[in-house]
């Protein structure tokens, strides 16, 4: 299936590793031209040469780089025609164990960063008459996760956001949709687990699919929701989690 990416400008953030580097690597093969940001020069270099990207350091963390960050990417590549917005989950931990100092970190990370750089590359998308935006959330948003507190509480406000933006911006070509994965087999996963052993040993018990998904599955999916095809899907939320997730919406 020919997803219409050829040449399309794609931005995706947290991009050296994990599910980041996979969505890129994705829609690198798809034809776009793809700008990959993370905060260590060292693995953003080393992943944009893997998966045929332009990497730029970028912490989301600094909403004053944000402006620096769409410059560069638009003044090597072209107009930004794709936003992944992914960003790497706080530190799990206690619900009520985390400093001010972290609350406020995974509100810039989760929620300001993402707004600033979409009140940067909106209006010309929207000027195009051609756009995707998306964020990679969590199956938390849907079912919260104890230990994943401030995911808990700020990921479920970008996708509000997102909600409105997508029927302010649907009529001008341009998408926002969100997409919630499970237990994918990356580090963060691992080490949340212990091990790689023993997530795989829970997936194995907990998942009806009876595994833990892998980057490639997810990033399939997310290449599908920026793509061309999917024109008429927007201000929804796709979760990918081999089942696991029960609740209803």
């Amino acid at each position: 299936m020919d997803l219409g990416l050829d040449a399309k400008v794609a931005l995706v953030t947290g991009g050296s590793r994990g599910i980041g580097r996979g969505i890129a690597a994705v829609l690198a093969a798809e034809g776009a031209r793809v700008a990959v940001a993370s905060r260590s020069r060292e693995r953003i270099e080393a992943a944009a040469a893997d998966v045929g990207a332009r990497p730029y350091v970028f912490d989301a963390n600094d909403l004053d780089a944000v402006d620096g960050l769409v410059d560069a990417v638009e003044a090597d590549l072209g107009p930004i025609d794709i936003y992944v917005a992914n960003t790497g989950g706080p530190p799990a931990g206690d619900p009520l164990g985390f400093t001010r100092e972290q609350w406020e970190a995974a509100h810039r990370t989760l929620v300001l960063t993402p707004m600033a750089i979409i009140t940067r590359v909106l209006p010309r998308m929207r000027s195009r008459g051609w756009g995707r935006v998306l964020a990679v959330g969590s199956m938390a948003v849907l079912e919260p996760i104890a230990a994943l507190q401030l995911s808990n509480a700020h990921r479920p406000g970008l996708v509000a956001a997102f909600k409105a933006l997508a029927r302010q911006a649907a009529a001008d070509g341009v998408t926002f949709n969100t997409i919630h994965p499970g237990r994918i087999a990356t580090d963060r996963i691992f080490s949340n687990a212990g091990s790689r052993e023993a997530a795989e040993a829970a997936a194995r018990d907990e998942v009806p699919a009876g595994r833990l998904g892998t980057v490639e599955e997810l990033a399939d999916a997310a290449a599908f929701l920026v793509s061309d095809r999917a024109s008429y899907v927007t201000g929804t939320s796709l979760l990918v989690d081999g089942g696991l997730t029960q609740s209803l919406s």
